[in-house]
This record gives structure tokens, sequence and C-alpha cells, in this order.
């Protein structure tokens, strides 16, 4: 391959919470390792692979330059998104003033809702659910109500009735959609899009689509935009999307947001400019400058092969070693969310047992439940194919057949 990620990345001394909130953050983060182990950072969703050099190389230019005052953001930071989103996303209509920045997903989700809900209206969201919509949704004073999802053959699946029942039941007027899923990592088929839109126009519920893992895709799937499948689902939703996922740069934070309709973008607008906070970072522009640089390309390519090996060794190590513990393939994302109630009620373990038992030898997996997850872990795979291989070495020796 022509980029690096089979080097171990030091990341200690470098301010990154993967590895410095461990053993600090009880309740959120796991247990630090005992003596004798290193640590294999598994639980925060960003990744531990050098980020493609052009981000360095963009940031590094205009670091140069002695100046950081008040800036507007270049004309190529929005032809790049355009350019991004028609070679990924086959996106062909999308224009300038279509795209606003956000400074994060969240951030764009929380403003959505509150230009449209009214503080205690309720949510749809499916479940398992990303904790970080737990928390901001909630935070907000909304009322998140779960869809849950369902495996069907070995593939999560929306529960279409599920869905109705609770939309018309309930009243609701809101949905989040996360596009591909995290934490199961399913990457949704134009059918299904189609028919979940269906049902939000039914019930003229305002959509927040997720797509911020839409660049992790598994080769031999594709993602589809949730605006991309009708004229309806085009003018009723607000998609977020952001390289900080795709190429590990979360820490310059910078999302944005794509809204077609402009009554929609009016609103969503207005409320994000009244805290005064969402403003964008001069370095964070040319971070995504860097990022989509044609060796972007070429690198989230090479990465989403690395995820693929990784998750195709994982799956097949758990099969042939841990008996009881499952997952679904993840179709995108770099995560692998684990049921472990199998092997749990064979040994008469708990969830709490497995992770600090993973815990205590540097295998730094995150806790399901935040997910909604009866009995599972969510596992990070952009890791060195070296680290995880330690680690599942680890969970078999000092865990699962302990």
């Amino acid at each position: 391959m022509k980029y690096d990620f089979t080097s171990k990345l030091e990341r200690v001394g470098f301010d990154a919470e993967a590895v410095e909130s461990v053993g600090k953050r009880t309740g959120l983060a796991p247990e630090a390792p005992k003596p004798g182990f290193d640590l294999i950072p598994m639980w925060v969703a960003d990744m531990n692979f050098p980020c493609v050099p052009t981000v360095q190389q963009a940031l590094i230019q205009r670091v140069e330059h002695p100046a950081f005052g008040y800036f507007k953001p270049r004309e190529e930071y929005f032809a790049k998104i355009i350019e991004w989103q028609r070679r990924h996303n086959g996106v062909t209509d999308l224009e300038p003033q279509h795209i606003g920045y956000e400074n994060g997903v969240l951030g764009g989700l929380v403003s959505t809702l509150q230009s449209f809900c009214a503080p205690g209206d309720k949510v749809l969201v499916h479940s398992p659910t990303y904790i970080g919509f737990t928390n901001s949704v909630t935070n907000a004073g909304f009322r998140l109500v779960h869809s849950p999802l369902k495996i069907e053959d070995g593939v999560w699946r929306m529960d279409f009735a599920d869905m109705e029942c609770k939309l018309s039941e309930q009243h609701i007027h809101a949905a989040i959609f996360c596009s591909p899923h995290n934490p199961s990592g399913r990457v949704w088929e134009r059918w299904e899009i189609e028919r979940a839109m269906e049902l939000f126009r039914r019930y003229d519920c305002v959509v927040i689509s997720d797509e911020i893992w839409s660049d992790l895709i598994r080769p031999g799937f594709k993602h589809v935009p949730t605006q991309s499948v009708s004229e309806d689902a085009r003018n009723r939703t607000v998609a977020l999307y952001a390289p900080s996922k795709t190429f590990n740069l979360a820490g310059l934070v910078g999302a944005y947001h794509i809204i077609y309709n402009d009554h929609l973008r009016d609103r969503v607008q207005s409320v994000a400019s009244k805290c005064q906070y969402n403003e964008m970072n001069v370095l964070s522009m040319h971070a995504l400058l860097g990022a989509y640089e044609p060796e972007g390309y070429e690198w989230v390519d090479e990465l989403n092969q690395v995820i693929a090996g990784n998750v195709d060794f994982a799956r097949a190590y758990m099969a042939e070693h841990f008996e009881g513990v499952t997952s679904c393939l993840p179709q995108g994302t770099y995560m692998l969310f684990v049921d472990c109630s199998g092997w749990c009620q064979a040994h008469g373990k708990t969830i709490e047992d497995v992770e600090h038992a993973a815990w205590n030898v540097g295998v730094a997996v995150q806790d399901g439940r935040m997910f909604l997850g009866r009995c599972h872990l969510r596992m990070n795979l952009a890791l060195p194919f070296s680290r995880v291989q330690e680690a599942f070495e680890r969970l078999d020796r000092y865990v699962f057949n302990a």
C-alpha cells in the first residue's frame, strides 16, 4: 500500500482522549490496564493511523503565514465538498448555498431540533443508539423514542411496522436517521431508505440524517445519500457530514450540513447563529482542503481495505475461538458491535465481568450498554493489524478462554 496503516502510532502525550482518559473517567472510559500490559485503544471512535499527509501539509503551509485574524471560507472550501460528494456519492446538483459549516454533527442535530421542535417533544431514533445522540438530544430537552432494529439472517434491519406505530401513536414529527448506522455498521440499501423516508413523509417528520460515516464503506457496498432517494426526502432532510471521522480530524473540529430546502436551511442557520458558537476555524478549513486532495481519495480507498481485513480477521477469530460471542458483518464504519450474551449465559458472567477482564489486560473496548446493547461491546478496529491481532490473542487467553 502507498500509505502507512501498519506502524504503531504513539499517542501518549499528544492529547488523545483514547489514551489519556483511560483510567480517569469512571463510567465513561475503560479502566487502566494492569502492570505488564500496554494499552490497545479500541473504544473512542477515532483511528490509530496517521492521517493522510496532505492534511499536515495544508496545515503547515497555512501556519507558516503569521496572521490568524477574522476570515471568510474560501470558494475552494465549497468546491472541494461538491467534488467529494460527486465522486463518492454521485451527487450532481449540489451548490455552495446548500452547504453550511457546523462545529460538529451533534451541534447541527440540536440546531435542527430546536428549529422545529418544542422542549419535551419526542424524536424517533433507531436502537442500538449512538450515545452522542442520547446525550445531546436529552440535554437539549427533547425525548428520544427508540425503534429497535432487528436482525434477520445476520443483517440489521429497520422494523418499519414499529416505526410507523410509534410515529402515529406518539405524534412524532422529528427523526434521526443514522446512515451508515452507528454502532451496528449497517449500510442501508436504497429501498430501505425509500421506505423509511416514505414513513417520515406520511407523518410529516423533519429528518436529521447523520452521514458522518459515509466514506467508511466496506468494499462491495455503497452509501446512498438520504436526500437522493426522492424529491420529498431532498426537501425534508438536513444531512450532516464531516471529514473528521474519515480522516481522523475530530480534534480540529469541523463538520458541514447539506440542506436543499430554503425554508429548512433558513431556520437551521437562524437557530445555530443565536448562540454565537458555530463559526469555522481557519485551520479546520485548511484541514478539509488538505483531506479532499487527490491523495485523500486514494487514502480512503486503502483505509477501507485495511478496515475490511481487520473486520474479517476479528469475526473469523471470534467464530473459531469465542463460543457464544457473535457479531453481524459491519458494512460500514470501523466499529464492531459484539454480542456476548451467549458466552455470558454459558459461563455465568456479566458484560461487566467481560469488560473488566479485557481492560485488565489492556484491551480497551467500550461498554455496549451505552448504546442500548444489552450484553454488547463496541470495538474499534481502526488499528494496525498487528494490534488487532494482539488484542484478540489477549481476549482469547485472558477473557473468553481463561
